[in-house]
Parts: structure tokens; sequence; C-alpha cells
């Protein structure tokens, strides 16, 4: 049996809750599709507002970072636990961090 697909999106930087709700309420009907999981990952200030936007939906919730500790004095870090209580089951991560270390990186 093969796999279902998943088609993502990463919506870095973009969108204020408001916002987001209001893409979320214009893509329901275009993203309509028993063959794929949709994923937005959005910034984590729209997570919550977009979780409830999505409910009844075929869309899922990911987040587009993460930090490894359970808690602790992170500013602006959120971690796992935070990302599950607020509904996300999907993360993106990594991607702009391999970037930045590839981009710095000395090759002898």
């Amino acid at each position: 049996m093969a796999r279902k697909r998943i088609i993502a999106g990463n919506w870095k930087m973009n969108k204020t809750p408001s916002e987001a709700v209001a893409l979320v309420d214009e893509l329901k009907d275009l993203v309509k599709n028993d063959d794929v999981d949709v994923v937005y990952c959005v910034p984590a200030v729209d997570i919550v507002p977009v979780v409830e936007a999505v409910k009844g939906t075929n869309v899922e919730v990911g987040a587009e970072n993460m930090y490894f500790e359970e808690s602790g004095a992170f500013t602006g870090e959120v971690s796992a636990a935070m990302l599950v209580d607020a509904g996300v089951n999907m993360l993106l991560s990594g991607i702009q961090n391999a970037v930045i270390i590839s981009r710095n990186a000395t090759v002898s």
C-alpha cells in the first residue's frame, strides 16, 4: 500500500494571526483532497489561531521551529511540549540553520 503524500507550505515570517486565519478561510475549499495530507507550517504566533481555524478540515498545522530543551531561560524558544499542547503534530526544522551553517563553513 502506498503511503499518503504530504503537501506542506512553510509560511516563514508571513501573516499576522488575523491574516493567517483569513488565508486559512480562503484556502479551505481549494485544499480539500482525500489523497494527500495538507500541512501549514506557520510562525509560532499564528499556531493557536490557525489550529482553531483548520478544525474540521483536512489540514494539519506544523511548526517552523522547536528548541530541544523542555523548559528554561531560552528567550523566544518553543519546546515540543508547548507545540503539542497548542495542537501541532508536525515540525519543519533545520532548513534555515543548514543554509546559514553552509554559508559560514570553512572548506579546506
